[in-house]
């Protein structure tokens, strides 16, 4: 998909809180092998390395344009590279991955999966957006089943696979793994307006809708922005968005 991270960044800081809560249920050793699932523009990637002494740390990410921005991030115990989260190959003593497992499907086969990479006694830590029952998005996936955008689409929708908590716990009880800590938080943003809610989901959940919409794109977000007026009056708006984070480690 072709990712705009100056789009994404627009709301870098409550994007970005999430990451550091996820960071604190990583458990801190010297000299790791760590992997960064879907990257981005590396900034908190950068933190990971910070945080984790003489650790080695890949970034992979399958966006060019956001792989183009890390690069300036790079050092000697970080590197980039290009690739699909869903094929990760090699052994890791932590798989980390913030606010990105949601753009691989059926995760009651993919998290058993990356489990299995990780070596001995290694961690996996993972934070997914869980907010995909929000007015906001009952209302994208309404207008893309509307005309002129739902023959333009062809009938394309895309609803998220993430599971709910009790089913990440139960799959990482079934894989035979230790610590397991599963929770949903609600991240309490405070936006400007409805608009700036059609701005946030711009640069996430409405990515695949605009790759497929080419010039109607406009149209559509300004449908958008109507209905979401509609349904979000006040000023500033209360948008609490919801996240799961989950850990568990692999035993000895």
């Amino acid at each position: 998909m072709p990712w705009d991270p100056k789009q994404y960044h627009k709301f870098q800081t409550e994007r970005s809180t999430p990451f550091f809560d996820l960071l604190a249920l990583v458990g801190i050793r010297p000299n790791l092998k760590v992997v960064d699932l879907g990257c981005g523009t590396g900034e908190l990637t950068r933190h990971l390395v910070d945080a984790l002494p003489g650790s080695d740390v890949t970034g992979i990410d399958s966006s060019s344009q956001m792989l183009g921005k890390a690069a300036a991030h790079a050092s000697p115990r970080l590197r980039f590279e290009q690739g699909d989260q869903t094929h990760l190959t090699g052994e890791w003593d932590l798989i980390f991955s913030n606010a990105a497992l949601q753009w691989s499907e059926d995760h009651e086969e993919l998290i058993p999966r990356l489990y299995q990479k990780l070596l001995p006694g290694g961690q996996i830590a993972v934070q997914v957006p869980s907010n995909h029952n929000h007015i906001s998005h009952q209302i994208y996936r309404e207008t893309a089943n509307e005309e002129p955008f739902k023959t333009v689409l062809k009938d394309f929708q895309r609803y998220a696979p993430v599971l709910s908590i009790d089913q990440y716990a139960r799959l990482f009880f079934e894989c035979g793994a230790e610590e397991i800590n599963v929770f949903e938080k609600v991240y309490a943003h405070v936006l400007e307006d409805s608009d700036a809610v059609v701005e946030w989901i711009s640069g996430t959940a409405l990515v695949p809708y605009f790759e497929r919409l080419g010039e109607h794109k406009a149209k559509f977000v300004e449908v958008l922005r109507v209905k979401m007026r509609r349904a979000l009056p006040a000023s500033p708006v209360f948008y609490p968005f919801c996240r799961i984070l989950f850990s568990a480690r692999k035993p000895k």
